[in-house]
């Protein structure tokens, strides 16, 4: 769409339908960009990508790129996890100003992994407007892939980048039933591998989705017990970036309600695995044994 112009583009008849919403100026749009397919841009982001008066960026050169596929050519201000304090008190002087602010970030939606979260909370505390314009999601595209049946998930994002401190979020994490979103660059794939291996049972379902939506997009499954042996099986398997789906721990059949398993959790990060469940059995009421061995799972003994 090199030479598709920003008049021709308003023009399409589809497009008709993303101008039916009001898009009042004065207002921060928060503009999900495509995580790889160029062509998964919607309809209402190009929509507000015309009307937007300035487009504020993570790396003005990509997006300068994105813009210039659609035939658009608009002011760009840089807005990264550096200077996003700074950048905000200038976008709101350009929101009071009545401007329409875009803020878009390389890709996906600013604030969920990436910088835009600061922006939106100074546009808010300053009483101004703030509309979200959705769009692709590498979560949302790798757990619609997945097959992991589970109506709940929980999104972790990056993990931390030193050993100690990722094993220990990791530890938190076990316990938890939904399934686990996180995003890992490719050149601490094989890290997260091992991490998730030191920590999870090997039994547990992990889900590989890389370069979504990319000419080399590649969605993988397989035991954790498998996963760093598929990882290293392919040079190319260390390239790109990636979503790692893990399965949620199963249910405690007989650990007790949630309650119970918060108490024993608390309990656990104290006491040793014996008295976490004497307490815990003696608090909730439930089975000591079955509080025993739940603790042990928590544990991972």
């Amino acid at each position: 769409m090199t030479d598709t112009s920003s008049s021709q583009i308003a023009q399409l008849p589809v497009m008709g339908e993303a101008a039916q919403q009001s898009y009042p100026d004065a207002t921060l749009y928060v503009v999900a960009t495509p995580i790889g397919n160029v062509a998964d841009i919607t309809l209402r982001a190009l929509h507000v990508l015309l009307l937007a008066d300035v487009v504020a960026c993570e790396d003005t050169r990509k997006t300068g790129a994105l813009l210039t596929r659609f035939g658009l050519n608009k002011p760009m201000v840089a807005a990264h996890q550096h200077n996003e304090r700074e950048v905000a008190v200038k976008l709101i002087e350009r929101l009071r100003g009545g401007a329409r602010v875009a803020l878009v970030s390389d890709a996906g939606t600013p604030g969920v992994s990436d910088p835009g979260a600061r922006i939106v909370d100074a546009v808010r505390a300053a009483g101004l407007h703030v509309v979200p314009v959705p769009g692709a999601s590498a979560a949302i595209a790798a757990l619609s892939a997945s097959g992991l049946v589970n109506d709940r998930f929980h999104f972790v994002g990056f993990l931390p980048a030193k050993a100690r401190q990722r094993e220990a979020e990791l530890s938190t994490l076990k316990p938890m039933t939904a399934t686990l979103v996180i995003y890992e660059a490719p050149h601490r794939i094989v890290d997260c591998v091992e991490a998730l291996m030191a920590v999870f049972e090997p039994q547990r379902q992990v889900v590989f989705a890389r370069e979504l939506s990319k000419l080399f997009e590649e969605i993988h499954r397989c035991p954790l017990r498998d996963a760093l042996a598929w990882v290293k099986a392919d040079a190319h398997r260390e390239r790109g970036e990636f979503v790692v789906l893990v399965e949620g721990a199963a249910l405690a059949a007989d650990a007790g309600d949630a309650e119970a398993e918060r108490i024993l959790q608390i309990l656990l990060s104290e006491c040793s695995v014996k008295q976490a469940a004497s307490l815990a059995a003696q608090i909730t009421g439930r089975k000591k044994n079955a509080l025993y061995e739940r603790a042990l799972q928590i544990k991972g003994e």
